[in-house]
């Protein structure tokens, strides 16, 4: 229509004026302008009308997943308070269990705490003994080390006690070996050397004098013996039990010839230059038989004189007495 105007108007020279045509040429500018301007905003429109009906459709397509996640929400929310339920039911069961358990744990826990107490107490007074015990253990050992060594010192003093026992016997046995039978003999007993002299080898029936082979003997003995200063003597005269039919003078029994012979067996050992004061005379009488006095071969080895000989104990009583007295303090 615009084009057909501007056509009448070419073939219309003159006719229409310059200006005029200037304006229908503006106009026509412009409407050319305002129908591409038309054209551009149609496709705007367009582009915004389908880019509206996209997300129109993006939103309904987000509508219909929103209501089906709504629904499971819905749902799912369901369930969980549901499960809500049921827990707070069991937290609230849980709860006053817990409660009553620990109710019971708590009287436990005094019980086991009171059972802890007295076992301290317990370990308390068994440390105590302990250490007392340890006390007097220690005591004891030190005891017991003090003891062992007495012990070592009187077992060496006995064992050289016995040795000086031995080597007496067998000083004594060399010195006497001419005379040893069945009317001298020499022997041991009871860590002591006895010698023992027969009536027939000393004295004549119911005397108190030493025959002179029994002199002999006693000298040799007495030899021996003032070697021996560590050695005491003891001289005891035996008799039978025959009593005396005519007692006389100081000789009244069994008992004075005893007595009578060992004071004289004395006098020749000193005589022979043994100390008298490691000398001794006893008598026995009838009273220490060695055999029944119920034959003749019985009443002569009952007639006897037995010379005793004992090492001096003076180092194995100073033990002993030290052991005393450790013992007790």
């Amino acid at each position: 229509m615009a084009t057909a105007a501007l056509t009448a108007a070419t073939v219309l020279p003159g006719c229409v004026a310059s200006k005029k045509y200037d304006d229908l040429r503006a106009r026509q500018t412009a409407t050319e302008q305002g129908k591409a301007e038309a054209e551009r905003q149609q496709r705007l429109a367009v582009t915004e009308l389908k880019k509206a009906t996209d997300e129109l459709t993006e939103l309904r397509l987000n509508n219909k997943r929103l209501m089906a996640d709504s629904t499971q929400n819905g749902n799912a929310l369901r369930r969980t308070r549901t499960l809500y339920t049921q827990l707070t039911d069991s937290y609230d069961k849980l709860l006053k269990n817990s409660d009553r358990a620990m109710a019971d744990k708590s009287a436990d826990y005094n019980k086991v705490a009171k059972d802890l107490a007295r076992r301290e107490a317990e370990l308390g007074e068994l440390d105590a003994s302990l250490k007392k015990n340890r006390t007097e253990i220690d005591k004891l050992n030190a005891d017991l080390k003090t003891r062992e060594a007495k012990l070592a010192e009187l077992t060496q003093a006995l064992a050289d006690k016995d040795k000086a026992v031995n080597d007496l016997r067998n000083s004594v046995s060399n010195a006497l070996r001419g005379f040893q039978g069945t009317d001298l003999q020499v022997k041991m007993k009871d860590g002591k050397v006895y010698v023992s002299l027969s009536e027939q080898l000393l004295f004549k029936s119911g005397s108190t004098k030493v025959d002179p082979k029994g002199q002999q003997a006693l000298q040799q003995l007495a030899t021996v013996l003032k070697t021996q200063p560590d050695v005491n003597v003891v001289v005891e005269g035996h008799t039978d039990n025959v009593a005396f039919s005519r007692p006389a003078g100081a000789m009244q029994d069994n008992w004075d010839l005893s007595v009578l012979r060992a004071t004289e067996i004395a006098r020749l050992l000193t005589a022979g230059g043994v100390q008298p004061q490691r000398v001794t005379a006893s008598g026995r009488s009838q009273y220490v038989p060695v055999a029944q006095n119920d034959s003749p071969q019985n009443k002569a080895l009952n007639r006897r004189t037995e010379i005793i000989l004992t090492p001096k104990l003076d180092e194995l009583l100073k033990i002993l007495d030290s052991n005393s007295t450790t013992g007790g303090k």
